[in-house]
């Protein structure tokens, strides 16, 4: 939706999950000297403020990112997400949060390709001023991405990670969202893709993942973070799923060793929990 802005969100328990996925993610395909393409069909403004703007008015940032900042006995897989948030905070005060675009930035490689999708005017204006200078390894396209994805695949290394994250304040995000993972890989059945989800009362999201897993019989990986009983009122986000078709074979590893210390660290009441499926090759 366009009145939606992910400044709001910025840096809350949601965003560690999806965003510490996204590096290990990242980080995987980059061992390869192969290169990657990185499609991200909502980009959002690719980084944001902590400390002034529309992240001041929730204070998210404070249920997520700001429990793990002073920690120093962060997991393996909290500990690299963490160093790629502190590389935008180079005075040591947690003042900015990166979006998965600067991730994804950050940890490219020369031979590397990003691509980004933005549909909200103000905010692909920004992400032009962010990356003005980053020649042809970044292109930009102000649209739809669950529609403008499909002319990328499949991209000319054969490999890719895609980012599906949509804000699903629109209910029907759900359905483009499995029409869109369909069609991609019907174009490109190799690639990567990590689609978030928010967990909410709405039984969109509570028969997504089961949805989601029938696009693909194996090689898929689902984990959740919940970090509170869902609300009395069914407003409001308790928790968030990712979804990782083809995920690298070390990644239920890391998220079993990673999210029994994040339910502790982030959880806000008996009602915290995680969960890992993993259906191999």
């Amino acid at each position: 939706m366009l009145s939606y802005r992910h400044a709001f969100h910025a840096g809350n328990h949601a965003d560690v999950l999806k965003h510490a996925v996204v590096v290990q993610l990242l980080r995987y395909l980059g061992k390869k000297d192969k290169a990657y393409w990185y499609i991200d069909t909502h980009a959002g403004a690719g980084a944001y403020a902590l400390h002034e703007g529309y992240a001041t008015r929730t204070a998210e940032f404070e249920t997520g990112i700001g429990k793990l900042w002073a920690r120093n006995d962060l997991p393996p897989a909290l500990a690299e997400y963490v160093d790629e948030v502190a590389a935008l905070n180079a005075d040591g005060e947690l003042r900015f949060y990166p979006g998965s675009p600067y991730l994804a930035w950050r940890l490219m490689r020369e031979q590397d390709r990003m691509r980004l999708f933005e549909l909200h005017s103000t905010e692909i204006d920004v992400l032009r001023q962010r990356f003005h200078d980053a020649g042809r390894r970044v292109m930009l396209y102000a649209g739809d991405g669950f529609e403008g994805i499909k002319a990328l695949l499949p991209p000319p290394p054969r490999r890719a990670l895609v980012l599906i994250d949509p804000s699903y304040e629109d209910k029907r995000d759900y359905a483009h969202t499995l029409a869109c993972v369909e069609e991609c890989l019907k174009r490109f059945s190799t690639g990567t893709y990590a689609i978030w989800y928010p967990q909410v009362t709405r039984p969109e999201s509570q028969r997504f993942a089961d949805q989601l897993k029938r696009l693909q019989d194996k090689n898929w990986l689902h984990a959740t973070l919940t970090v509170s009983e869902p609300p009395k009122d069914g407003y409001g986000l308790y928790g968030s799923g990712m979804f990782v078709l083809n995920p690298p074979y070390t990644l239920a590893a890391t998220m079993k060793e990673t999210l029994p210390w994040l339910v502790d660290a982030l959880g806000q009441d008996k009602g915290a929990q995680f969960k890992v499926e993993y259906r191999g090759d």
